[in-house]
């Protein structure tokens, strides 16, 4: 979902460092990179294990949200090339799904202000219903069985390091966009786009 459907990053990395300086530490940007695309836990945790923060990081997490909701209100675009690229899926008779390392509540924050109704897809997975989160396959392989099929049987799409290392390893093809870090570092993926406008065609025709 971030950095693939919608550009959001900037945004929950804003979130989050306002919610920091609200108990009193100054984060920095570059403290969230390491753990894009693992859920908000492991994305506010692991700054908060930088700078020794000993606060419930459930209740961390809540308080972010809620300023992401703020911050974000009629800001969200959907990137370059996704109404188009699902709309193609479709067309092909493909099922598509919405695996998002973050929580329900910041999921449909994001599909709403996008334009895309949850029902758009013919399954979605969220943050909370997996144990454990990217890199490891769990939520790749949850949400081909919501699909009824295999996860060797589908294409996924990521912008993040830990993601397509995630893809991989459930057995599915991968499609990595840089929209949050370089070719160089998404090389393990099948193909490399710069968004899905420019998604190779041979990405959901094999």
């Amino acid at each position: 979902m971030d950095g693939v459907l919608v550009d959001s990053e900037k945004y929950i990395c804003q979130a989050a460092i306002l919610m920091f300086s609200e108990i009193g530490i100054k984060a920095l940007p570059a403290d969230f990179l390491p753990f894009i695309g693992t859920g908000e836990i492991r994305y506010i945790g692991g700054v908060a294990e930088k700078y020794r923060v000993q606060r419930d990081v459930i209740q961390m997490k809540s308080r972010t949200y809620q300023i992401y909701e703020t911050i974000t209100r009629g800001k969200l675009q959907p990137l370059p090339g996704v109404l188009d690229f699902i709309d193609k899926c479709k067309a092909r008779g493909l099922k598509v799904a919405v695996a998002t390392s973050a929580d329900k509540v910041k999921m449909l924050i994001n599909l709403k202000e996008i334009g895309l109704p949850e029902d758009v897809f013919d399954a979605t997975i969220n943050g909370l219903e997996i144990e454990r989160k990217k890199p490891f396959p769990d939520i790749f392989i949850a949400a081909a069985v919501k699909l009824g099929l295999k996860a060797e049987e589908c294409l996924v799409v990521e912008d993040a390091i830990n993601g397509v290392q995630a893809a991989k390893a459930a057995g599915a093809k991968c499609l990595g966009l840089t929209t949050s870090f370089t070719r160089e570092q998404l090389k393990e993926a099948d193909w490399i786009s710069s968004n899905l406008a420019d998604a190779p065609e041979a990405a959901i025709n094999w």
